[in-house]
């Protein structure tokens, strides 16, 4: 995806006129969401890809100096299917294949290519460096290869639009001959880290923080030797007008890709309730029991559910009023079943003599999860609102925050990949960003300018946690200056 941000990419997109856009990052699918999200928005088409590295034999080999060589190849998701299988190989190439990159290899490709599109890749495919190397043998070798893991119909030689790029020139040229043999369709693409031309410096800079170079280094990697921005579609259409049929499959290729997600629709395991009760019987008997332990009711004569109700005591009123408001909301609102796979493994932890936290944010305003012994704060004695945890003019997923003795953490993960099975469970992963004086300090050093007078600049800048440049231009009029 490059420098620039997906909203930035789909605003382009739109002001040129284009239908659909598509993205391929290297090696993964981190962006693919927000990707997504930034077409629907902008009413552009989102192609979804991934251009991924390809191990030189085997993802799980490792050796020095061999398996640092990889090769790429462009992966477009046609169908829900196809997505998925991306997600798959990019999990194995990070987990399992990782050596200086996330790697995938044939036959993982193989096992996981329906509902894809495969196309050669960028002058680092496998095609494309057998004819810089003028070994055609080598390149039909791999033609092979494509076809026998995608299908012929599914696979297409890539032609990139880099008229200052030499080693392109050649490569198009093959990929054009090659075609006319083996009958393999052609499609025109350009290779875009930027939105606009003028981003190159920036994207320059960013290349050099993230390989800890300086921008003098002579022997690091640059893409200043080409434009890599979303040039004027019809620079390229000119560019390939005798290959009319390259500008076609760009057309094709897009209205076969259709991957869409559902961002509405909460997939819950099913939580597995003892006996013939339904899981709203079974959780309303669970937060009665706990509300009868937790505020001592039995000292009053309270025993049951029925008897909370029948009781004239007004303390007790309060209590079921404000339980069975919150479990109306819950049960309307469909989470019931989160509810109580929460207080399970919470219970599982506890009885296993598992630390866990008394609760923080904002579930610890619901008596609901004070009855389930989810959390230990008492949201009456402290006045704490239900509705900043779950409200029903504001549907969205309850967020229970929960911490455990970071020794045995592991221990209550495998309990609930156990019980609900692994594919029903998965870790967030958190990506970091650079904040405001972070990125001055970095942007200086790659620059060159001496670690004491980016230091002073940074200062200028308010240290509050997410501040932005923007908003630092805004109030500090020094660094305005």
């Amino acid at each position: 995806m490059g420098l620039s941000h997906p909203e930035d990419y789909a605003k382009k997109a739109v002001e040129q006129g284009a239908k659909a856009l598509g993205m391929t990052e290297h090696g993964a699918m981190h962006g693919a969401i927000d990707f997504y999200k930034a077409c629907k928005k902008h009413d552009i088409k989102p192609i979804i890809g991934s251009d991924v590295y390809v191990a030189f034999n085997k993802l799980t080999d490792k050796r020095h100096q061999i398996d640092n060589k990889r090769t790429r190849a462009v992966l477009l998701a046609e169908t829900q299917e196809g997505y998925e299988n991306l997600l798959k190989m990019s999990t194995i190439a990070a987990m399992e294949g990782y050596y200086y990159k996330p790697r995938v290899d044939w036959d993982l490709m193989k096992k996981h290519s329906k509902g894809l599109i495969a196309l050669s890749g960028s002058i680092w495919g496998d095609i494309p460096q057998a004819i810089l190397s003028g070994d055609m043998q080598r390149a039909k070798e791999f033609i092979e290869r494509f076809q026998d893991a995608y299908g012929k119909e599914n696979f297409y030689f890539q032609l990139e639009h880099q008229p200052n790029l030499p080693q392109q020139q050649t490569v198009n040229e093959g990929l054009i001959q090659l075609s006319k043999e083996h009958n393999i369709p052609l499609v025109a693409s350009a290779d875009v880290h930027y939105v606009n031309q003028e981003d190159n410096l920036a994207q320059d800079i960013v290349t050099c923080i993230a390989s800890a170079r300086n921008l003098d280094d002579p022997g690091r990697f640059s893409m200043m030797n080409a434009d890599y921005s979303m040039r004027d579609p019809q620079l390229i259409i000119d560019h390939f007008k005798d290959l009319p049929e390259a500008i076609e499959n760009t057309v094709k290729i897009a209205d076969r890709c259709n991957v869409d997600f559902d961002f509405k629709t909460y997939r819950i395991p099913t939580f597995p309730v003892p006996g013939e009760k339904s899981d709203v019987d079974y959780m309303r008997e669970l937060c009665y029991e706990g509300l009868i332990t937790k505020y001592e009711l039995k000292e009053k004569g309270v025993t049951d559910q029925k008897s909370v109700g029948d009781s004239d005591d007004p303390f007790v009123k309060e209590l079921e009023e404000r339980l069975e408001y919150e479990l109306k909301i819950i049960i309307d609102m469909g989470f019931v079943g989160y509810f109580l796979i929460v207080w399970d493994f919470v219970k599982w932890a506890k009885d296993h003599q598992i630390i866990v936290g008394p609760g923080r944010g904002s579930a610890a305003g619901a008596l609901v999860s004070y009855c389930l012994d989810i959390t230990t704060i008492d949201p009456l004695k402290y006045n704490l609102l239900f509705e900043r945890f779950l409200n029903p003019a504001r549907i969205s997923m309850p967020d229970i925050d929960l911490d455990f003795a970071d020794n045995r953490r592991d221990e209550v993960i495998e309990y609930v990949a156990q019980k609900y099975g692994r594919d029903r469970v998965a870790q967030i992963c958190t990506f970091g960003t650079l904040a405001a004086r972070a990125a001055v300090k970095d942007v200086g050093r790659t620059m060159g300018i001496s670690f004491v007078e980016m230091n002073e600049f940074a200062k200028l800048i308010p240290d509050k946690p997410g501040t932005t440049l923007e908003e630092a231009l805004e109030k500090s009029p020094e660094l305005v200056e």
